[in-house]
């Protein structure tokens, strides 16, 4: 049996600890998640500043890869009332925290962000500074969709203080993009890219994504060599993650067998990351690459990288506060995620109440955990020898990791654990081992995509 046939199995993207599947909804209340949020706020606005993820939730089509919270709709009268409730959300929040909130990151993300008007996108970060202060070194972001993303929206987001912007680009096979329902050209892409650059961003980033419906080693190579002559400063390589039992994320429109499955799907990915490192390209953690001049790399190398809700990031805060449909919080020591429709979303606001529907109290050993999963996702490294990273079952966790050390995937020492270059791609069965809750509770239906 090949490694790739042994650990390709259901698990976790590990974006938190606890995994959401696994929160102890019953132990947790929104009085609860306010005050931890007080209590992380004091404890770091001053210092570090907030970071917000703003969920943009509108589409005008349907791609049939995704697994995110959309709502498909051409009519744009959608986007006044949805930034009115928005804003509303951020002024409950502001009344909570006991002083003004420092942002150092913004991330907009959806959904489609570009789907709204720069005018309206203009009226959002307005807002927002109403009753906050910029950090000085401030980090904002956006996802484009690089069909409806104009010039004027970056001019205006660029305006506003945005340096960072994402194209979702997948694939250029028309084959591929046909069974996505995702259809746009290279020149569309270059395009906004260029504009981009001449405008002054400076990260300029493109998602790909491996494992595809009907995807070929020469669709991987071509989609790899268009995206290399743009030499985007960043990229994101994603496995496709393929969960069609999750409700309403659109996953239909292919049969499974026209997914690439185990060594052909490596092999997309293998053969891409050798395509982008012979151009400069380095390997950020997971499924992610970037130039040595881009911030990614630098927090990297400086071992400062972070991953939270929004994926991996150059700088860490500890509360991130998220805004807008099924948006999920994070104070350090508690998650919250709001309501996930837009009519239960809109009505707790015109009740004045936060639209929080679940959440999770972070214990004292999840926080150790918690520490354990971040060190290997962002450094491929973590140690236990430290106060505060030590946990009474890491035998056992060290026991269970016996054979991926045989395979060659780990180093173990007395105190620490490295991942491999042979071990990367099997990073998210490494944090499997640490992750306690799920091993103590394993689940008995689908929950999580495959891991390679």
């Amino acid at each position: 049996m090949s490694l790739i046939q042994k650990y390709n199995v259901p698990g976790p993207r590990y974006t938190s600890y606890p995994t959401v599947p696994y929160w102890d909804e019953d132990g947790f209340s929104v009085a609860d998640w306010k005050e931890t949020l007080q209590q992380s706020f004091v404890q770091s606005n001053t210092s570090e500043g907030i970071s917000l993820y703003i969920h943009l939730p509108f589409c005008e089509s349907l791609c049939t890869f995704c697994g995110c919270n959309k709502r498909i709709t051409k009519r744009h009268d959608v986007e006044h009332p949805y930034i009115d409730a928005v804003l509303k959300e951020w002024q409950l929040y502001c009344e909570i925290l006991p002083k003004k909130p420092i942002i150092k990151e913004i991330h907009l993300g959806g959904g489609t962000p570009t789907f709204f008007s720069p005018e309206n996108l203009e009226r959002l970060i307005n807002g927002l500074f109403e009753n906050a202060i910029k950090h000085p070194n401030h980090e904002f972001s956006f996802e484009g969709h690089p069909n409806n993303t104009t010039r004027t929206h970056l001019q205006k987001l660029y305006d506003l203080g945005f340096r960072r912007v994402s194209f979702g680009v997948q694939d250029y096979s028309e084959k591929v993009q046909k069974a996505i329902h995702r259809i746009q050209t290279f020149h569309d892409v270059a395009k906004v890219t260029f504009w981009a650059r001449e405008i002054g961003y400076t990260s300029v980033g493109h998602d790909l994504i491996f494992g595809l419906p009907f995807q070929t080693v020469e669709d991987v190579i071509d989609t790899i060599d268009k995206t290399n002559s743009l030499q985007p400063d960043r990229l994101a390589f994603y496995s496709y993650a393929h969960v069609p039992w999750i409700k309403g994320n659109g996953q239909r429109g292919f049969k499974d067998e026209d997914l690439p499955k185990d060594e052909e799907k490596r092999q997309l990915y293998e053969l891409g990351k050798k395509r982008l490192s012979e151009n400069g390209y380095h390997e950020i953690g997971m499924d992610h690459f970037a130039l040595e001049t881009d911030s990614l790399y630098h927090s990297f190398q400086e071992r400062k990288l972070h991953r939270n809700f929004m994926g991996y990031t150059s700088s860490k805060t500890q509360v991130m506060i998220g805004l807008g449909v099924s948006s999920i919080s994070d104070s350090w020591y508690s998650f919250a995620q709001n309501v996930k429709t837009l009519e239960e979303y809109y009505a707790c606001l015109e009740k004045n109440e936060l639209p929080v529907f679940r959440g999770h109290l972070l214990t004292d050993e999840d926080l150790i955990i918690r520490k354990h999963i971040l060190n290997i996702m962002c450094q491929l490294h973590t140690s236990w020898h430290e106060y505060g990273f030590y946990f009474s079952e890491i035998n056992q966790v060290l026991e269970s990791l016996s054979e991926m050390e045989q395979d060659g995937l780990i180093i173990i020492t007395n105190h620490s654990l490295s991942v491999t270059e042979k071990g990367k791609p099997y990073i998210r069965n490494i944090c499997m081992a640490f992750d306690l809750r799920m091993n103590r509770n394993k689940p008995e239906t689908k929950l999580f995509s495959m891991t390679v």
